[in-house]
């Protein structure tokens, strides 16, 4: 789940409802500010074809986000919800205007696409990802928690509400109550796994946009739990541990790179899977790390075949929680976050200038015999390979660090992604 807030310095503001008020920047980056513009968006909605484009996007950037990630929790347990953050930045996006529009293009991959095309685009995916099957839950919920009585655009309320489907609240941020009625939402829509995103609402703070993914879905085949056995498991830091390890053998999605194997995990009728990558002994997670490119993604998908194998993998759990300031920093998207450059006047009718003061992401999963739950938030707040032949019969011991991911495999959309180091 994504959280942007959006932090202001309101000098004189009198209290005012959404109101139309003319822009005065001719810039051609500047968001499509009128009705005849929002009418023409929603006449031309894709009606659920996905847009490939955008698909490629979110691959490109949650592995450039993963990357980064990866470098500040080196030797923790990762996960996080690429989806979940690309999704709350478009949102933010439609703000957006100038060089801080083009950084947030260039960062989150969506070079050569409008904003109406990248609205309809995920206005389709949101459609299209929604639960195709009875053992698979994936909810997608957005919202828009603005301070009462300033002067947001209303084309910027209007966008996220039409394409993102985001409830929109105005809301007394000088209640002391104010978060605990934006943390039950989040609750709420994360079935109670990330109870709170919010610890307090600092006294220039405008807007929230939250972005919250919840997924459960039961193993296509769910591990026997009488053939789940103590065994041991090596660390990151070299640690040897005796941990729960779930046992099956019969016919994968399998693949087989250079220096790692691979094996797809479907749940339901197949459509979301999740992904475990072994680096193999000799090798490294983080070596692992360093081959994955989107090139490379894009070719492993292609590579797996069906092939009759054991596998052992552990059950685990993870809570993850990290601040993304310096990765999307990293990305290029810097002038989002500087209060002299940062230019988002696409949504609030006032002369003060709005930047991203703070990116924070929390996400949980549990794996187990039955299946995976998994839920994702972040907050941003702004202040005003070479491939082999799969072998006839495989073995996979996943006893060491792995990297996981959910993917849903009709969109190719990634939901989530992470690494274990230490099982827990």
């Amino acid at each position: 789940m994504l959280v942007v807030l959006l932090s202001v310095a309101l000098v004189g503001c009198s209290s005012v409802t959404h109101s139309n008020v003319a822009n005065n920047n001719a810039n051609n980056n500047q968001p499509e500010n009128n009705n005849t513009a929002m009418e023409n968006e929603t006449n031309s909605q894709t009606g659920g074809v996905i847009d490939s484009r955008l698909v490629s996007a979110n691959t490109k950037f949650g592995l450039k986000l993963y990357a980064e990630a990866a470098k500040e929790s080196a030797g923790r347990n990762i996960f996080l919800s690429p989806a979940s953050v690309g999704l709350a930045l478009a949102m933010t996006y439609n703000g957006a205007v100038g060089e801080t529009k083009q950084a947030m293009e260039r960062a989150l991959e969506i070079q050569g696409m409008n904003h109406a095309e990248l609205n309809r685009a995920y206005a389709a995916l949101r459609q299209g990802l929604e639960s195709p099957d009875p053992k698979v839950q994936l909810s997608i919920a957005n919202s828009l928690w603005a301070k009462k009585g300033l002067p947001f655009n209303p084309d910027f309320i209007q966008r996220n509400k039409q394409f993102y489907g985001a409830e929109v609240t105005a809301l007394d941020f000088n209640d002391p109550g104010a978060p605990a009625t934006i943390n039950s939402w989040v609750a709420d829509k994360t079935k109670g796994k990330i109870a709170k995103i919010v610890d307090n609402i600092d006294a220039q703070s405008v807007l929230f946009l939250i972005n919250a993914i919840y997924f459960k879905g039961a193993w296509t085949r769910e591990f026997e739990k009488t053939q789940t056995r103590e065994e041991p498991f090596t660390t990151a830091a070299g640690q040897q541990k005796r941990h729960p390890l779930m046992h099956q053998a019969g016919d994968y999605s399998y693949y087989e790179g250079k220096d790692f194997q691979a094996v797809s995990l479907p749940y339901g009728a197949g459509r979301v899977s999740m992904y475990i990558f072994l680096p193999a002994n000799g090798s490294s997670l983080a070596q692992f790390h360093a081959s994955l490119t989107s090139a490379n993604w894009e070719t492993w998908m292609t590579g797996f075949s069906k092939t009759k194998g054991e596998i052992a993998l552990p059950r685990f759990k993870v809570e993850y929680e990290i601040t993304l300031n310096d990765a999307l920093k990293a990305l290029g998207m810097g002038i989002a976050f500087d209060p002299q450059r940062a230019d988002f006047s696409g949504i609030l009718q006032t002369s003060e200038n709005a930047f991203i003061s703070r990116v924070k992401h929390k996400a949980f999963a549990e794996v187990n015999e039955e299946g995976t739950e998994a839920a994702a938030a972040t907050s941003v707040e702004m202040t005003v390979t070479s491939a082999m032949r799969p072998m006839k019969t495989f073995r996979m011991i996943v006893d060491h660090p792995f990297f996981y991911a959910i993917r849903d495999n009709k969109t190719g959309t990634l939901l989530f992604m992470g690494s274990v180091t230490d099982p827990m």
